[in-house]
């Protein structure tokens, strides 16, 4: 099975939304060495949790700075944008770092209405027209004609080169399987977002859906599943009550910075919430590393995937590395110490 990396770079206590970007670049580096298959960072706006307003910048600082490992955006929020626009980022990245780049797309906004205004007036109407942008895009990006009659037939993305991204189609219901199926495009199920509900389902339609193309005569799943682990599961349990706090918030619409452990364990909690704190516990994939890894394959197996994207949202920085060093050593992954760094 393929293990792969997804980093929305997470804003902590402590330490601002610049640190997040150059934390990320430096976890990149690190998972490369550690063996992981792709490394995808994520798009978020006007939020205090997540610092990664901007994947192709982030993308372009990481490909200059690997040899091997794929990266990817997970995902372009592609009704912010222009199809031209981004086909002409993405032929960039690509001629940075050719046969590396993966072009994940989505529909989701990656933040709240207003400030999906202010990115396009039109955002309104901007999601409807999703498969239609990504048909215009997947032209664009690899260099064929547009389709007959198209107002922009004649217009070419720059720059052109003998390879082309890798594009993905990102999503955490039914819609996105079915624009992947359509398209004959590689799926990406967001697990980490529905807790896994849908999964399963998901993925099914996306296979039965499938209409080969010529770069993807098969279909191609995965799923990203937010995974810690720690040498100990007392470790584990002690770094797990930054995202299970985190997690409360979230449900109730508040993003803030995720606390560290001990600002965690201090907040005041109610019966209610320490109810939902054990409910979080029990579905999560955390513990030690052979734990973890045993939940994982058993996850992909039910879902029939053969590549899980990890996210692990940590407040210490060096027990973030060590968690994706240790899983990848879990997973037998060809990984070199963290001491080379």
């Amino acid at each position: 099975m393929r293990l792969s990396v997804l980093d929305q770079s997470t804003i902590v206590t402590g330490r601002d939304g610049a640190d997040s970007i150059r934390e990320s670049m430096a976890l990149a580096r690190a998972c490369e060495r550690f063996g992981y298959h792709r490394y995808w960072v994520a798009e978020h706006h006007n939020s205090a949790s997540q610092a990664g307003t901007a994947p192709e910048i982030l993308m372009a600082a990481i490909a200059a700075t690997t040899t091997r490992i794929r990266i990817g955006s997970a995902g372009v929020m592609l009704p912010h944008y222009a199809a031209l626009k981004v086909a002409e980022q993405f032929r960039v990245l690509e001629a940075i770092a050719p046969g590396r780049i993966d072009m994940g797309l989505g529909r989701a906004p990656g933040s709240d209405g207003l400030t999906a205004h202010a990115l396009n007036p039109n955002a309104g109407s901007a999601a409807d027209n999703f498969p239609a942008q990504i048909r215009d895009l997947l032209a664009w990006v690899s260099g064929e004609p547009l389709v007959e009659r198209h107002p922009f037939r004649s217009v070419i993305a720059q720059p052109q080169g003998p390879t082309s991204p890798e594009p993905w189609i990102l999503g955490s219901s039914d819609y996105g399987a079915q624009v992947a199926a359509h398209f004959g495009l590689p799926y990406c199920f967001a697990h980490f977002i529905t807790d896994g509900t849908g999964a399963a389902e998901a993925i099914d339609t996306y296979r039965t859906l499938y209409k080969p193309s010529a770069r993807f005569p098969d279909p191609m799943p995965a799923i990203t599943v937010w995974a810690m682990c720690a040498a100990t599961q007392e470790e584990a349990d002690h770094h797990f009550m930054s995202r299970a706090i985190w997690r409360l918030g979230r449900d109730r619409g508040v993003y803030t910075a995720l606390p560290s452990p001990e600002e965690a364990a201090a907040t005041p909690l109610t019966d209610a919430e320490r109810a939902k704190i054990a409910r979080t516990r029990e579905r999560a994939y955390y513990g030690t590393p052979d734990a973890v890894a045993a939940r994982l394959t058993a996850l992909a197996t039910e879902c029939g995937v053969e590549e899980i994207a990890v996210l692990t949202t940590m407040h210490d920085k060096s027990a973030r590395l060590r968690s994706y060093e240790l899983l990848a050593r879990a997973f037998g992954l060809n990984t070199l110490s963290m001491a080379a760094e």
